[in-house]
């Protein structure tokens, strides 16, 4: 799994963490909605059950061309092409960058599957010529494919091929853009001179989050001042949506225990505006008659009802702001804020609506099905590498489809499905295990965050010197490739994924979204071969919690390998694939272990 928000926010000093905190809120609203991925830097160095699937590249209309690959790729896909499978039941185009074979190169049997960690993208897997593991397995002969799961990198929404390829330009500009901009090293600059002072930029756009307010209205201001102020019907309007969102549990993307979560924090929010007022005993009757609303099934009636409380409680705050103490004028600005980014967080849970069985029982399957029909194996078969989740997701296609997993061969580089025993960084991440507490934070923004600490990280006074650490070993990176990965590989995270890869901290290690099937409990039962792959210094999957997956495997089909020796060099977490030692280490040993599953049977 990829470095994350829990490991940077958690151990940070108060100042740097309201700097942090006002940077996400900011980049939530103004970026969010619209890129994929948060990093990024100018032009790259060159030019078991699954979901059914749809073969045809962007298609979804049996009348248009079949399309195997995008004509004009975005600048920031370095591959040689750039295909795009559609997945069944969203509208979600997944990326897959194909890495050709040259001419000399060997003849293989077998195309090959690259998968990456959590909030990552394909630009791991390829950050220069000389330090490319995609461009180094094609070179060795294999027709190399790496996969884009939702919500990373070039994969987009869009309903037909014009649609996803303006998306996916849209995507890597706002990708160059965001790693040629000076946010980063503003505000490292602000952060390290001990001071914060919000960049206009970042919040002067509609719906940020400000500590600001309107100013007072004057008691002597007649009543026609108020009325321009307050403008009843648009906020009767706005909580009847927010309280029909709820109740209608945003058509199935909230559990009713979530939704009552997410009630309790609306009201309670709306609470604190009233709180030293005469209006706090009005607004908890409404609030009591709503609550039980919002619990019955959705009907006309329903929400008549909804509609009728909402206009009694903008009644009641209007007729009684001019006569609590202290008079509360700004209290409309304050409410229409409130309820404002409650909507957009509800927003945020639906857009970002996935976890880690959606990568599984969709993304995965309909990307090898098109690798198939692709590259045509003889016997149907594909390797398959993954680094992190990449690395976690084949083992859990291992545990559920077993022999069926058309699979010839595996590698996984820094991996596991229980983390119980190891000491993992990644431990920081339980406390979003509780579902309340990871609703208040629908998506973490990783490729922003990580995006703003890097200069903190490699330049004096050093705040985030351990960041580097986390990713690289010392020595292991030239510092420019580190750059790149730091700003181009990172993406957001869905929440409800965090919540789900959790599991693999708690004992029986990573289960299901129902959490009833437990996934290292089924992997005894597989027959593919296995090369899993440790970093002596990984300190996100260390060996330990690698061993803690290859001790459950078939004996005769697992090979385990640590990388790194006690004088040096050493590995960490994505030394494995980008580190200088890589290319001579740890490439040719997996080169070596697929050739021996390439045949044909």
């Amino acid at each position: 799994m990829a470095t994350t928000t829990a490991t940077l926010y958690h151990q940070l000093p108060s100042d740097i963490r309201l700097a942090t905190c006002t940077l996400f809120r900011s980049f939530n609203h103004r970026h969010l909605l619209i890129p994929q991925c948060a990093g990024a830097s100018s032009r790259p160095y060159f030019s078991r059950s699954t979901t059914p699937f749809r073969l045809l590249a962007f298609s979804t209309n049996a009348n248009e061309p079949f399309v195997e690959k995008v004509s004009d790729k975005p600048p920031i896909c370095s591959a040689d092409e750039l295909h795009y499978v559609s997945v069944a039941n969203c509208d979600w185009r997944l990326a897959l960058w194909r890495y050709n074979p040259p001419p000399q190169a060997p003849t293989r049997n077998h195309p090959l599957l690259l998968l990456s960690g959590v909030g990552t993208n394909a630009i791991g897997y390829d950050l220069s010529p000389g330090s490319s593991f995609a461009r180094y397995m094609a070179g060795q002969g294999f027709d190399t494919w790496i996969l884009e799961v939702r919500g990373a990198g070039l994969s987009v929404r869009g309903s037909n091929l014009k649609e996803a390829q303006q998306s996916a330009h849209g995507v890597s500009e706002q990708m160059e853009a965001v790693a040629n901009s000076t946010t980063s090293e503003a505000f490292a600059k602000s952060v390290t001179n001990g001071v914060y002072s919000a960049d206009p930029q970042l919040t002067d756009f509609p719906g940020a989050l400000s500590d600001s307010k309107i100013s007072p209205v004057k008691k002597e201001d007649d009543l026609t001042r108020l009325a321009t102020v307050w403008d009843e019907s648009k906020l009767v309007t706005k909580l009847t949506e927010t309280f029909m969102s709820l109740s209608e549990r945003l058509s199935g993307f909230l559990s009713e225990n979530q939704s009552k979560i997410m009630s309790a924090k609306l009201f309670d929010q709306i609470s604190k505006l009233l709180e030293d007022s005469q209006l706090s005993e009005g607004f908890n009757e409404i609030r009591g008659k709503l609550s039980s609303l919002l619990e019955r099934r959705q009907s006309s009636a329903i929400a008549s009802q909804i509609r009728d409380l909402s206009q009694n409680l903008v009644n009641m705050i209007e007729e009684g702001q001019w006569s609590v103490s202290p008079q509360l004028f700004d209290l409309q600005e304050r409410l229409f804020s409130t309820i404002d980014d409650f909507q957009k967080q509800l927003d945020l849970i639906v857009q970002y609506d996935w976890d880690f069985d959606h990568y599984l029982e969709e993304d995965v399957p309909a990307a090898m099905e098109y690798i198939r029909a692709q590259s045509k194996p003889k016997d149907g078969k594909l390797l398959a590498i993954g680094h992190s989740m990449g690395g976690i997701l084949l083992y859990a296609m291992l545990s559920r489809c077993g022999r069926e997993s058309r699979l010839a061969a595996i590698v996984t580089l820094a991996s596991s499905l229980d983390y119980t025993s190891s000491k993992s960084t990644l431990k920081l991440l339980l406390p979003l295990a509780d579902p309340a507490q990871a609703l208040n934070v629908p998506v973490v923004p990783l490729g922003a965050l990580l995006t703003a600490a890097y200069p903190l990280s490699s330049s004096p006074p050093y705040v985030f010197s351990w960041l580097n650490n986390l990713i690289s070993a010392e020595d292991m990176m030239h510092p420019e490739l580190l750059k790149k990965l730091v700003l181009n590989n990172f993406c957001t995270i869905p929440a409800k994924l965090i919540l789900q890869l959790t599991t693999a901290f708690r004992e029986g290690g990573l289960r299901d979204r129902s959490g009833k099937f437990f996934y290292k409990d089924h992997i005894h039962k597989c027959n593919i071969p296995m090369l899993a792959i440790a970093g002596d210094q990984d300190l996100i999957c260390p060996p330990e919690a690698v061993e803690e997956t290859v001790k459950l495997l078939p004996e005769d089909l697992v090979t385990y390998k640590v990388f790194g020796e006690p004088s040096g060099p050493h590995y960490a977490h994505y030394d494995l694939v980008g580190g200088r030692m890589a290319v001579e280490q740890v490439y040719p040993c997996i080169v070596q272990f697929l050739g021996r599953y390439d045949s044909v049977s």
